[in-house]
């Protein structure tokens, strides 16, 4: 096996490595814009289209609309999974409808032209009325480049594109020793937004906002930039990490808030402990971590170092998706675009939590949730609906401002963003974005 060679980074707190490429609001709501997306750069990337979990039996398979396409992946006999466009090849009608099922095939409702999971058509009405004789002994499904990493399954629809591990590279060197596939998303979450997709690329690609849209959060995160290692990789992707320890911005940052003492408490330290010194805690937990995790039934702790126990750990993979990692478990967001309108998209929010003996439960930004897999829970933002379970969470803070943000990008007023050094990965995303679109890539 060829090892992957380990993709230097570029410094992601500085802009010296970078063009300084516009970001213009018509990036944000131009159809035209929209449609170079598709052509250069969607059709071009790998997709996480299913969980490997969700495919555990042969015939099971899971669907991924994106756009106008949409892929059906399935559970071979042998143990493989592998990719088609959910088209039948007769006259275009889908074939697979929902999100996920299992059987022994796919069977067209409008001719009855039945595949069988290998995508290879085994039954035709009369096929002796085909001048190029039974379809059954040369047609097919067309089938996409299809492969795995974590606890994801990946495609692709462009046959020319890299490899998945060469693709994300270095984001496996980053995350494999973390057993994601023992892990089970407990929570799943979905919201149709007035908002380009791109609103979370930004976003999720500094922190410079954290103290003014998530001011709970440096109550436990230490945002500084300061101190903070901020990594831009060759391929697009980006990595952040930031110390696990109350703010100095925080409201009082040398006494013990409450979500830290929660923190403190639920590895037997007493926050009294830590008055007029919170900030020590960060270092009392990684011991404690240490010394009880095991008898905890945290022995996955034996593979994380000691920033990986207490350092939110973040990582951006272009072009829409956004895993942060702790040390119980792991978050995903994943946005991508309306199949028409560019001023809208589909925002997904998972929690994967490792599974330990005798725990049932796990706290979550929507509640304590069972240690189990999740059902889809599906909500049009801006509707008017109540969010009680994420009412104040970092979620819903972060979806306001990419509503409010989307109608300032139409403004005269508005020309180009203005960044910090901290906000760096922030142009880098839309000079890669650039690349794909102009051919550089």
């Amino acid at each position: 096996m060829a090892t992957r060679r380990k993709a230097d980074p570029l410094d992601g707190a500085h802009a010296r490595d970078l063009r300084g490429d516009p970001i213009t609001g018509d990036r944000y709501y131009s159809k035209e814009f929209m449609e170079k997306e598709w052509d250069h750069m969607w059709t071009r990337i790998w997709h996480i289209g299913a969980l490997l979990k969700e495919l555990e039996q042969p015939g099971d398979y899971v669907l991924h609309h994106f756009r106008q396409e949409s892929v059906v992946l399935v559970r071979q006999n042998d143990g493989s999974v592998r990719a088609f466009y959910n088209t039948c090849q007769h006259r275009s009608n889908r074939l697979a409808w929902g999100h996920a099922g299992s059987g022994n095939g796919f069977t067209c409702s409008y001719h009855g032209w039945h595949y069988g999971p290998d995508g290879k058509l085994e039954h035709v009405q009369d096929p002796d009325d085909f001048a190029d004789g039974n379809p059954c002994d040369y047609v097919t499904l067309v089938e996409l480049r299809c492969d795995i990493w974590g606890p994801f399954v990946w495609y692709n629809m462009d046959d020319g594109a890299p490899p998945l591990l060469e693709y994300l590279d270095p984001i496996p060197d980053l995350l494999d020793k973390r057993d994601y596939h023992k892990m089970e998303r407990v929570l799943w979450k979905t919201f149709e937004m007035d908002a380009n997709w791109k609103f979370a690329s930004d976003n999720f690609n500094e922190s410079y906002h954290l103290p003014t849209v998530h001011p709970q959060l440096t109550q436990n995160i230490d945002e500084d930039y300061k101190n903070t290692i901020f990594e831009m990789y060759p391929n697009g992707h980006n990595r952040m990490i930031e110390q696990g320890q109350p703010s100095m911005r925080a409201q009082n940052p040398n006494e013990v808030e409450p979500a830290w003492a929660h923190m403190l408490q639920q590895w037997d330290l007493d926050p009294e402990d830590f008055k007029g010194r919170a900030r020590d805690g960060r270092i009392a937990l990684r011991k404690q971590m240490r010394k009880l995790g095991p008898e905890r039934g945290y022995h996955h702790y034996d593979v994380l170092n000691d920033s990986e126990l207490t350092d939110p750990h973040h990582h951006t993979l272009f072009p829409n998706v956004t895993l942060t990692a702790a040390a119980d478990g792991f978050s995903i967001f994943r946005t991508e675009p309306h199949p028409t309108d560019p001023e809208k998209c589909t925002f997904e929010y998972w929690y994967f939590a490792m599974p330990v003996e005798g725990v049932e439960t796990v706290e979550t930004i929507a509640g304590d949730r069972p240690i189990a897999a999740a059902e889809q829970e599906r909500y049009d933002y801006g509707s008017g609906i109540p969010l009680p379970d994420l009412e104040g969470s970092f979620l819903t803070q972060d979806l306001t401002v990419a509503v409010g943000q989307q109608k300032g990008f139409h403004s005269r007023g508005y020309k180009d963003a203005k960044l910090s050094g901290q906000e760096s990965r922030v142009r880098r995303f839309h000079e890669v974005l650039n690349d794909y679109l102009e051919g550089r890539r």
